[in-house]
């Protein structure tokens, strides 16, 4: 019985990683001053999702493996993916944290029950963990490629702007649709 179980964390978390890859090419592409792209996407719901299914170390997985594949295969952003996995993988796995009070393992799968409130402090923690990496390394990036400090502040402005419409997407999406799919996954006998 127990092999079964990984059988299905496994299935589940390379579902949920094609789910954020797939998502990722729903986005509306952002121009940003400073010779970088930002964009509006759905790929974070699923990162979220990720978290509230599979738990910190499974839907962080999901979740930076789905993103990182994304950039892999857009040449505007290969040179970031290990940051993407890195960043993707802490935004599921903060909220997973915070879903499954402290445990670092277990699945929706099992025996979480949904809270609310709970759900959407998980929501807005992973994603605000997200955006502070992401501004952070974006600042970095344009100062390493010559960008005087003003000039990458600016283009951060619109990355925050795109990055909080991202977090706000995602955290209304996500919280509500994690009851849905719990909801699913009890009548079909597959959660408690």
């Amino acid at each position: 019985m127990k092999n079964r179980g990984s059988i299905y964390r496994v299935v589940t978390v390379g579902l949920l990683g094609a789910l954020v890859f797939v998502s990722n090419y729903l986005s509306f592409p952002i121009p940003v001053p400073v010779g970088d792209i930002s964009r509006v996407h759905l790929g974070n719901v699923f990162c979220l999702l990720s978290g509230f299914v599979m738990g910190p170390v499974g839907g962080g997985l999901a979740s930076g493996i789905g993103a990182m594949l994304y950039d892999l295969t857009n040449p505007a952003y290969v040179a970031s993916a290990p940051f993407t996995f890195l960043f993707k993988f802490l935004l599921a796995f903060v909220c997973g944290v915070i879903a499954f009070k402290g445990r670092l393992s277990g699945s929706m799968l099992g025996e979480c029950k949904i809270s609310t409130p709970r759900y959407f402090a998980a929501a807005v923690a992973g994603s605000v963990t997200y955006i502070v990496l992401y501004l952070a390394k974006s600042f970095v990036s344009a100062l390493l490629a010559g960008s005087a400090p003003e000039a990458a502040g600016i283009a951060l402005v619109t990355k925050l702007a795109t990055s909080s419409v991202n977090a706000v997407l995602a955290v209304v999406i996500s919280v509500p649709l994690a009851a849905i799919i719990k909801k699913a996954l009890k009548s079909a006998k597959l959660t408690a």
